[in-house]
């Protein structure tokens, strides 16, 4: 599977919106529980993220599965925020989802208004993006998908398969990033960004 090519992206590492800012975009942040939502955009903000996560309780567990994340102890119940700012004056404010079934109404409200997706995929537990995928797919936002590459993840698995398994678009990007590293973030976001601009005008939201 094809990964992102390496970004020289520079970022500004302040409050304020740079100078050179034209087009200001929506893009969610979403994926099953436990995928690296949270930590992919505390790796990419220039600004100081804001994270609505609460421990993991015993009352949670009948409804949270904890199948493959059992080192977890916090989960988001709201959303994450950040932003970063992109070549050509174009910022990204990312909206991170809770990864939860129990928290989908919360989920439309914040989907409203943004222009795509980055799915982020656990190639491990595959089957546990199905709902998430099919609530973007039904939302009819555009998307790309990232595998957040963890450590003990399988690595046998070709870019077909995986598409297969995703029952993805031939033109949806599919690329692999690691949601702890900041370039490597920043190429998924870039991925998602370039699909949106290749689309037909009439396509666009």
């Amino acid at each position: 599977m094809a990964s992102a090519p390496s970004s020289t992206l520079s970022t500004t590492h302040g409050v304020h919106l740079p100078e050179a800012a034209r087009d200001l975009v929506k893009i969610l942040v979403t994926g099953p529980f436990g995928v690296g939502k949270t930590t992919l955009i505390g790796s990419v903000s220039e600004i100081r993220p804001l994270h609505t996560e609460e421990q993991l309780t015993e009352a949670s567990a009948p409804v949270d599965d904890l199948a493959g994340v059992r080192e977890k102890t916090t989960t988001t119940v709201a959303i994450d925020f950040g932003r970063i700012s992109l070549p050509g004056g174009i910022v990204l404010y990312l909206f991170g989802t809770p990864g939860q079934e129990r928290f989908r109404a919360l989920w439309d409200d914040v989907a409203y208004g943004a222009l795509g997706a980055l799915v982020l995929v656990d190639a491990r537990r595959i089957d546990a993006s199905f709902d998430v995928l099919g609530m973007v797919e039904e939302s009819g936002l555009p998307y790309a998908v990232a595998f957040n590459t963890f450590p003990d993840a399988p690595r046998h698995h070709t870019e077909e398969q995986l598409r297969t398994a995703l029952d993805l678009e031939p033109d949806t990007p599919m690329v692999t990033c690691d949601a702890r590293e900041h370039g490597s973030c920043v190429d998924a976001l870039l991925a998602l960004v370039q699909h949106l601009a290749d689309r037909p005008a009439r396509e666009r939201r």
